[in-house]
């Protein structure tokens, strides 16, 4: 294969587009983005194609125009890609269409007799009343936060979701871990455990920690998890599979993202391979490579903070980038909002503690501030 033959097309062209592309270009191959909107982050590395992901006949017309179709969102129309026979589309439109259902992603993982929260189609909102403590989950579109509510009292109920959905028990948690999963048809491989933390607001994540603080037995049933999820879900390619410990010591699974996935940006600068070069590789047919973590790391979400619209500003950059070890990756986004995800911040050290030490001092440093203040 002579990488410079082959194009690789990317549905959708936000920051995981971006990354993605930074490493296929590394590795020769050309790249194009569909995304609606002009100068989208993707664009800065990639040619750009404006269409909507969600229009099929955009989606049909583009993936005509390349040689390997991917994903950097699962939100995106694919009844058009079931059609290309011709296509190599990793992952595959089931495995996507399958996803894009939070609702049926569970009843995959139940049949293959794998550990999820108990869980309940609800046909009207008066039943969320009757199932408090619960979890409220959108069936379909929901990601970074967006369409889950935790209803812990009837107070909560004003927050219901006015969508299709679902409900789970409210676990008692110790802790959200996250595997990030890549696999072909004759190998698979995991990198370590990360340990999540979740913002109280927006219910998106805020940082993580590389290796996570269980102890081994956890990791290793955690990482078997995860595949077997994968497999359950038909899947090949790279995924993005979140899990719940909880206070007993029982693992969960929650839900899987088709593509490099938030839980796997450390990886950059603290792996041998990054998720995101193994997403090119896995789709290209190339070897996979070393998911080892070379150095403990920690990886902070760079949000929008509140109040704050408009053309980003970056508060305290200088000084966030004089501390060893650390690495910030904006991702050209043109307008920030609350809490939007602007980009991310790999901070290292020779143990966690260290690295953990030194991303509180980036967390107080590094603003993502607007020209707009209301």
């Amino acid at each position: 294969m002579n990488p410079q033959d082959v194009v690789i097309g990317i549905l959708g062209g936000g920051q995981l587009a971006k990354m993605s592309s930074q490493a296929a270009r590394k590795l020769g191959f050309t790249v194009k983005v569909l995304d609606p909107t002009p100068g989208c982050p993707a664009s800065a590395v990639a040619e750009q194609v404006i269409g909507s992901f969600k229009n099929p006949e955009d989606v049909e017309k583009f993936a005509r125009s390349c040689d390997i179709i991917t994903f950097d969102i699962e939100h995106v129309e694919v009844s058009s890609l079931f059609e290309l026979q011709d296509k190599k589309i990793i992952p595959s439109p089931q495995v996507i269409s399958l996803i894009q259902n939070k609702l049926e992603q569970r009843k995959a993982y139940k049949r293959a007799g794998l550990p999820v929260p108990e869980f309940k189609e609800i046909k009207e909102l008066s039943e969320l009343e009757r199932a408090i403590p619960c979890v409220q989950k959108s069936i379909k579109g929901g990601y970074d936060g967006r369409g889950t509510v935790v209803l812990k009292t009837k107070e909560d109920l004003a927050k219901a979701l006015p969508l299709p959905s679902f409900i789970e028990e409210l676990l008692d948690l110790e802790k959200e871990l996250a595997v990030v999963v890549v696999r072909n048809e004759k190998e698979v491989a995991t990198y370590d455990v990360v340990e999540m933390v979740f913002h109280p607001e927006g219910n998106l994540l805020d940082y993580l920690f590389c290796p996570a603080q269980i102890d081994e037995k956890i990791s290793q049933m955690a990482k078997e998890l995860a595949i077997e999820a994968v497999k359950a879900i038909e899947g090949f390619g790279l995924f993005g599979v979140e899990l719940f410990l909880d206070k007993r010591g029982n693992l969960y699974i929650n839900e899987i993202a088709p593509r490099p996935h938030n839980s796997g940006h450390h990886t950059i600068e603290a792996c041998y391979t990054s998720q995101f070069e193994q997403h090119i590789r896995v789709i290209t047919g190339l070897p996979l490579g070393s998911t080892k973590l070379l150095s403990p790391a920690v990886m902070i979400n760079l949000l929008g903070e509140e109040g704050y619209y408009g053309k980003p500003i970056y508060e305290g950059l200088s000084e966030a980038l004089s501390i060893p070890g650390v690495s910030v990756h904006i991702y050209g986004k043109k307008e920030t909002f609350p809490l939007r995800k602007m980009g991310h911040v790999t901070i290292l050290g020779d143990t966690l503690e260290e690295a953990l030490s030194k991303a509180k001092r980036v967390k107080s440093l590094l603003k993502v501030k607007g020209e707009v203040r209301k």
